[in-house]
């Protein structure tokens, strides 16, 4: 995991002042592998694919605070600094958590268009279609990331230097998702089926395109790619719940950011924020709220959901490293489970119920696995029975803001829950604030969103 958190301007003025201290000093940046001179061979290509992926082991690692901490889920440990703003709903433009992950996307964005303009030199086509295939779902998937967090985001489809300012301003959110499903199209295409793991698939991009035609509301093109992915055969429900979280590389997961236990370039913290976080530090601990939502039959599943040494800790990624810094536990972005629900979601298209049989047999199956009632025969699925589902099953993986705004129900939960909380919970926090730093580096062409 490195380090690499620039601007979108930045990262343009880098390759910029890069090239001129090449010419003044007439070296070449060995270490630098976005200078044109690199990738002349397929070899060098395929390690621009791989610096995507390792780019994006930064997108996670605070990535919670902007989804489950700004939800009904969880909130920090006692309230402190910047982390305090995400669960009181007072989430300012100058919070370093969303520079820095306005940064981690962008910057997986610029590795993933570097790959893109270099592809001519992979001569073999099986082998190009899959580099281009991994970097468009990378692309695909931090745009997804930005627009869902912050709105209207910069559209970058190509490596831009600093004087193309026109890149510098929002485009439409729908313009975005326009882009990002245009890309998952190609990359379903011409990704394969199996990859190694933590490399995307045909899978991985199909998951992803279901979720985003669900976000444009667009519920018959989800139905369509969802149910070709479950008619598929290709993935599974881990028998235990536990073990979709603890025996990793399963076949339930779809897609995962790979990391590795006491290793100071690959692995990760958030493990130890959410379940190890001292005295005083601690993010992401279960709200009381949630904690009520549980049913006394959740047995299988509350096993899992909570730090058995602590009920107050999230259970789904408690670190077995060494240095409890250091923690190995990957990040699962898309699982088996979410593509079911989803798959039930896009029959529903937004009604109140279904009876239909196929969206109920999707939710039977999460429900099966954890033990839990199912829907029999006369019984119809609720869009509240699904949004309820996938907040328990899905707890603490980053998935319940979206579903609330998703659903439409983001105001009336959250306003709910803030007031409980002694907050207040606007229609403009449905969105975050532009990180100020952006807006500062674009000479204001980015524009802050209202209520901010």
């Amino acid at each position: 995991m490195k380090n690499y958190k620039i601007h979108i301007l930045g990262l343009a003025c880098l390759v910029f002042m890069l090239a001129s201290c090449t010419d003044q000093l007439n070296l070449n940046p060995i270490s630098e592998i976005g200078e044109s001179g690199y990738y002349s061979t397929p070899a060098e290509v395929e390690s621009g694919v791989i610096a995507i992926y390792d780019g994006m082991q930064d997108v996670p690692l605070r990535e919670f605070a902007m989804t489950e901490m700004r939800s009904d889920n969880t909130r920090t440990k006692s309230s402190e600094g910047d982390w305090a703003q995400f669960e009181s709903f007072d989430v300012q433009p100058t919070n370093l958590a969303i520079g820095d992950y306005w940064s981690a996307n962008y910057n997986v964005i610029f590795r993933a268009n570097r790959v893109l303009e270099n592809l001519d030199v992979v001569t073999d086509q099986s082998t190009s279609n899959k580099f281009e295939g991994e970097a468009k779902y990378a692309r695909a998937l931090s745009h997804f990331n930005l627009v869902r967090a912050f709105g209207g985001v910069p559209i970058i489809d190509r490596v831009i230097i600093p004087s193309d300012k026109d890149y510098f301003s929002k485009d439409d959110p729908n313009e975005v998702l326009t882009a990002i499903e245009a890309d998952l199209a190609d990359a379903s295409s011409l990704l394969p089926t199996t990859n190694s793991y933590g490399r995307a698939t045909s899978g991985a991009a199909a998951a992803l395109l279901g979720k985003v035609r669900l976000t444009m509301g667009d519920y018959s093109g989800a139905e369509s790619v969802l149910s070709s992915l479950v008619a598929s055969g290709a993935y599974a429900l881990e028998a235990d719940y536990h073990d979709v979280f603890y025996s990793e590389g399963n076949g339930e997961v779809i897609f995962a950011i790979p990391y590795l236990d006491d290793d100071s370039n690959e692995s990760q913290d958030y493990s130890f924020e959410m379940t190890a976080g001292g005295a005083v530090s601690g993010l992401n601990y279960v709200t009381d709220d949630f904690i009520a939502s549980i049913t006394a039959d959740e047995l299988i599943r509350s096993a899992t959901l909570f730090n058995p040494n602590n009920p107050a800790e999230t259970g789904k990624w408690m670190t077995q490293s060494s240095d409890a810094r250091l923690c190995g536990n990957d990040w699962i972005v898309m699982r088996y489970a979410d593509v079911l629900l989803m798959h039930a979601e896009a029959i529903l298209a937004g009604e109140v119920f279904t009876s239909n049989a196929v969206a109920i047999a999707s939710y039977n199956l999460v429900r099966e696995r954890a033990g839990m009632s199912t829907l029999g025969d006369g019984q119809s699925l609720t869009k509240d029975l699904l949004l309820d589902e996938r907040r328990i099953e899905l707890a603490f993986e980053n998935h319940r803001f979206y579903d609330l705004v998703r659903f439409g129900r983001a105001n009336e939960v959250l306003s709910a829950f803030a007031s409980d909380e002694g907050e207040t919970f606007e229609p403009t926090d449905v969105l975050l604030p532009i990180p100020q730093g952006e807006i500062n580096v674009s000479e204001g062409l980015l524009i802050q969103n209202p209520g901010y």
